[in-house]
């Protein structure tokens, strides 16, 4: 269970393939208090520690999760963001974040509004995902508040700390994106779909 909070921005230095998986090894200034069999969230995949080596450690992704987020499309010495699971009893300063990515997104606008920037999103609509004006949505591990919600298409709007200390700061129009819904309108739309 995560927040959506970005706890910190690790550093790709190494992607290995194997077979259907990919190795991916995360410098980061939080590996020293990580331990192996651990769950963080990076750019809100939630993937298990399985290798700490200095101020290095190393997840596995495999096939579906491939298949489902951006993780792939990840490059040596690109930044990520990265969230540690939450403690019970800890604040939950964004929203209710899985770590399990529904389906990406495509970047088709940014705007920067007088010290502020809006990110505008279109999504496949086949995957009956939805969004609510002023619903939470989570953007590559980062909770956030939607606008200009449509059928297939969503903005959000990042105030500076966010994209200084986030992803979104290097996100250009055409980039793919993971979305996680939020959980409770997930579970609301199921039932209402079964009741109709």
């Amino acid at each position: 269970m995560f927040t959506g909070i970005i706890e910190n921005l690790g550093i790709i230095k190494t992607l290995k393939k194997d077979s259907g998986n990919l190795h991916i090894t995360v410098q980061s200034s939080i590996t020293g208090e990580l331990k192996i069999d651990q769950s963080v969230a990076h750019n809100g995949v939630c993937l298990t520690v399985v290798k700490i080596d200095g101020d290095q450690y190393t997840v596995t992704a495999i096939k579906e999760t491939l298949d489902k987020t951006n993780l792939g499309h990840l490059k040596n010495d690109e930044y990520i963001n990265l969230e540690r699971a939450m403690k019970l009893g800890d604040r939950l300063d964004g929203h209710i974040v899985q770590g399990h990515v529904d389906q990406t997104a495509k970047c088709i606008s940014v705007n920067e509004n007088d010290g502020s920037w809006e990110y505008t999103f279109e999504y496949d609509q086949a995957l009956n995902n939805i969004t609510i004006e002023k619903g939470s949505i989570t953007i590559n591990g980062v909770s956030l508040t939607v606008v200009n919600s449509k059928t297939n298409q969503f903005s959000v709007a990042i105030i500076p700390y966010t994209y200084n200390h986030t992803t979104f700061k290097s996100l250009k129009i055409g980039n793919n994106v993971n979305l996680e819904f939020d959980v409770i309108g997930k579970y609301v739309k199921r039932l209402n779909d079964l009741r109709n």
